[in-house]
């Protein structure tokens, strides 16, 4: 039987690294394409992308993973503490990363070429560590919660997971706040996650 909560988190991981792929796309492409200086569009995009990075997935679907699924997990899997304590590590860490990343990505834009390495190499090793992330929760915790957890754990996560609005997602009618953000990333962002070139 599949649960809805991890079907959601399956989806929304899915999301996630599509959006880490594009951003990857974007920053490899850079803002002259074709020959054609394109710096408004490209960083206005890399903003979006990395904002949408910290308001869903930082405030939305890591804290129910951490207060919700994790102690679940931990209740019935204790041999797997260290893999939950790495998790909880990088949550924590994670939205201090993206708002280092805007930072980052600000000084490229306004401060000109001699800051593009550094962004580029910190966005590169934080898809490297969002993608092993994903992986380690899809690989060891989730298995671990289908093989160990009750149907009353189950009940719970499904009813706290259902009611993510993930504003890329057409699962469930997108919270207004998002609509904005979502036509935005998806009218400027190249495929997988856009339209844009």
């Amino acid at each position: 039987m599949t649960h809805e909560a991890l079907r959601v988190i399956r989806e929304e991981h899915s999301t996630l690294a599509a959006m880490l792929q594009s951003l990857m796309q974007l920053v490899r492409r850079g803002p002259t394409a074709d020959g054609v200086d394109d710096s408004a569009r490209f960083f206005d995009v890399m903003r979006a992308m990395l904002f949408y990075i910290d308001e869903f997935p930082e405030r939305n679907h890591h804290p129910k993973e951490s207060d919700l699924l994790f102690p679940r997990v931990a209740r019935v899997a204790p041999h797997a503490m260290s893999t939950i304590d790495q998790l909880e590590r990088d949550h924590m860490q994670g939205e201090a990363r993206v708002r280092d990343l805007m930072h980052l990505l600000m000084a490229w834009e306004l401060l000109g070429e001699g800051r593009k390495n550094a962004f580029v190499q910190e966005v590169t090793r934080y898809v490297d560590f969002y993608l092993e992330h994903m992986r380690l929760e899809e690989t060891v915790i989730l298995p671990l919660a289908e093989k160990h957890l009750t149907d009353a754990d189950w009940h719970a996560l499904n009813a706290a997971f259902a009611t993510n609005q993930n504003p890329l997602s057409g699962r469930i009618p997108r919270d207004p706040q998002f609509d904005r953000l979502f036509t935005h990333i998806v009218r400027m962002a190249p495929a997988p996650v856009g339209l844009g070139s």
